[in-house]
């Protein structure tokens, strides 16, 4: 039996094991976001670390942030063989409104195959998936295929206040050639999925000024400019009227999709129709020329987020108001400069602002997107694994939204991270009776062990060729 085939087995003669542990994991209450269980969350940590002791990784330790502690570990280390970095998060979400649940969120329930419990796709249930997989190589091979390291933090249900400073002041003990991550959903059921990318994140704020007070409108409406009217007119004058965003340079660095790409998406089995539906919107609208995954998952946008002016109460107060505010945030996509769209995008507001009134701009945070190329060998091994495990060859998706870990560690670390989950995209996240497919548990845990080997004879010089 190769040394694969016994981690596997080590995985499939263990499972009672494994699931009796990620209970004992997921009974801990360690939301982040309420004092109360500050406590609970550092006993999550010191659960981690003594579990990553007795899997073999015996420099398993706390480091502590001015926060919630990280849990650091590392394994065996040879220099001829790849590093890779695992991040996850062991704090989770409050559990209200608490009517809604099912089952207890912290007493884990397991029904046809399906655990129930706060934590069980995030992200615990998929942390401990990786430290399975790591155990299964160690305690048959006292080994493993590459050289692992842990990062697992407490505070990223609530923005990971203290991991960029923590990742800053130990790069050296964080080096490696790539991150995974498995903290993201397979496509579908029995759609197992590779992300290779993800959108950044561009934000501002406008004010548009125009009397001193709000003034009467039958005194002075007509003969003043009405922030309200100068604040619409400004939104609209962002987009073309089908779609396309209308700011000078705004565009520049996207690159178009390949044609492996655009063939990758269009076999995925999704409904338009259907996402259509579950929106609730008459009908879909975007930029023309791309499918409904291409523009959430490969085009960059400007979206309002919200927008406020004048009286609002119950009633009418016949006024031409002062000022009107809007929040605005742009969806980048790779190899656009957030700071570059920014200047852009106040450009095109300035110079169309209509006269009358004065605007006022506040810059936000911007963090770039990224993406890992798809004949990285973290892909290559991760398409092998997926295949061999399910039976069926990997989707390769995109993600719409933004992981702010992801652009710390290719900033900082100057490292592409691979984002190999396991959850399927209804598992209420976030919500009431959260949940995890065990079957999505146990064959996730196995593609980690199997990726481990595809990667293990790979050249360390062959991820410096392909990741920038």
């Amino acid at each position: 039996m190769s040394d694969h085939q016994q981690a596997v087995q080590y995985l499939k003669s263990h499972r009672e094991q494994q699931l009796s542990d990620l209970n004992d994991f997921l009974c801990i209450p360690s939301i982040s976001a309420l004092s109360e269980h500050r406590q609970d969350v550092r006993l999550a940590a010191e659960w981690l670390v003594a579990r990553l002791i007795q899997a073999g990784f015996q420099n398993a330790h706390l480091d502590e942030t001015p926060g919630n502690p990280v849990v650091v570990a590392s394994g065996p280390h040879a220099p001829y063989r790849p590093t890779v970095l695992i991040y996850g998060h062991y704090d989770v979400q409050p559990v209200d409104p608490m009517a809604q649940w099912t089952h207890p969120p912290f007493e884990p329930t397991v029904i046809d195959e399906v655990l129930y419990a706060r934590g069980s796709s995030d992200d615990k249930g998929q942390v401990y998936m990786q430290l399975a997989a790591a155990e299964s190589w160690l305690k048959t091979t006292g080994d493993t295929p590459v050289n692992l390291k842990f990062l697992l933090e407490g505070e990223e249900e609530i923005g990971s206040i203290h991991l960029n400073e923590y990742i800053q002041n130990h790069q050296d003990e964080l080096a490696a050639d790539f991150a995974v991550i498995s903290d993201t959903p397979m496509f579908a059921a029995g759609v197992p999925a590779i992300c290779y990318g993800l959108r950044g994140l561009a934000a501002l704020e406008i004010t548009v000024r125009g009397p001193f007070q709000d003034l009467h409108s039958g005194v002075f409406g007509g003969a003043v400019m009405n922030p309200a009217h100068a604040l619409a007119t400004l939104i609209a004058s962002l987009h073309t009227p089908d779609g396309t965003v209308a700011v000078s340079g705004f565009y520049d660095g996207v690159q178009e999709l390949t044609l492996k790409e655009r063939q990758a998406f269009a076999s995925l089995p999704f409904d338009s129709e259907a996402f259509r539906q579950s929106t609730g919107s008459p009908t879909l609208f975007g930029e023309p020329g791309y499918s409904p995954l291409e523009q959430v998952w490969t085009r960059p946008t400007i979206e309002v987020n919200g927008m406020w002016s004048g009286f609002i109460g119950e009633g009418r107060k016949t006024i031409v108001p002062s000022t009107a505010h809007a929040k605005i945030t742009c969806r980048l996509v790779p190899h656009q400069d957030p700071e570059h769209v920014l200047t852009e995008v106040c450009t095109h507001l300035k110079t169309h602002c209509p006269p009358g009134v004065t605007l006022e701009i506040e810059r936000g945070e911007g963090d770039p997107g990224t993406v890992t190329p798809l004949n990285h060998p973290s892909v290559t091994a991760a398409e092998d694994a997926i295949e061999e495990i399910y039976g069926t060859k990997a989707a390769y998706i995109r993600m719409g939204g933004s992981i702010p870990v992801v652009v710390t560690f290719q900033e900082i670390l100057k490292m592409p991270t691979l984002l190999l989950g396991f959850a399927l995209p209804d598992e209420n996240f976030h919500a009431p009776n959260e949940h995890f497919h065990l079957e999505n548990f146990f064959k996730g845990a196995q593609t980690i062990a199997l990726l481990w080997d595809y990667l293990g004879s790979r050249d360390p010089l062959e991820f410096a060729s392909t990741t920038r």
